[in-house]
């Protein structure tokens, strides 16, 4: 049986778990039914200093889960309409987070099709629309199989099908936080029925 990702995978700098998230399955159950999807896209938030971060203002009530045990889902309301699904990062203390911005369906994709109306899952809103996170996620503990949600080990994807750039949708963020190369993603990914189901993992060495 595939378990969460543990704590310490969490426990590391930002960038590094931003980029191994990419191939790994997010995985959703929701009114009994079990939705997952590879994650493809990813960006790093990493600390008061970053000026596209929550963080910058410092502890809040909205920003407070960030400041927590690493591991944990930060999960937030946006543009008045869109909830975004992140895994809080880096230490007790240190305020930091990945932002999971795309996934590739694999399993219950009737469920996700029906909640996004037929339409892709390439983006934060559209997958927390496809997956049904909303703020009750936020705080869960990605670590524990017994939550409505985590992250598990999935497949492996090598630096060359990686693709790294400036994060997205920043709008007036300044120089030099809004060109930081804090994005991962990857266009295509092939999952076998294996890797669909779960019966076989791959980690990166």
């Amino acid at each position: 049986m595939v378990k969460p990702l543990p704590r310490d995978f969490y426990d590391r700098p930002t960038l590094t778990v931003a980029r191994e998230l990419i191939g790994a399955r997010l995985v959703r159950i929701l009114d009994a039914a079990k939705l997952v999807g590879i994650i493809t896209e990813t960006e790093a938030y990493i600390g008061e200093e970053d000026l596209a971060c929550h963080a910058k203002s410092g502890l809040t009530p909205r920003t407070q889960v960030m400041y927590g045990q690493p591991g944990h889902a930060y999960v937030y309301f946006t543009y008045g309409n869109h909830w975004m699904l992140n895994a809080v990062t880096e230490r007790e203390g240190f305020p930091a987070a990945v932002l999971i911005r795309a996934i590739q369906p694999i399993e219950g994709v009737e469920v996700i099709s029906k909640n996004r109306q037929g339409r892709d899952t390439f983006g934060p809103g559209k997958l927390c629309q496809a997956m049904g996170i909303t703020k009750t996620e936020n705080g869960v503990d990605l670590t524990e199989a017994n939550q409505s949600l985590w992250i598990e080990a999935g497949i492996f994807v090598p630096n060359k099908s990686v693709t790294i750039g400036p994060r997205v949708g920043l709008n007036k963020t300044p120089e030099p936080w809004l060109s930081k190369p804090w994005r991962f993603l990857v266009k295509d990914i092939s999952v076998t029925p294996a890797l669909a189901s779960g019966a076989s993992v791959a980690r990166r060495p």
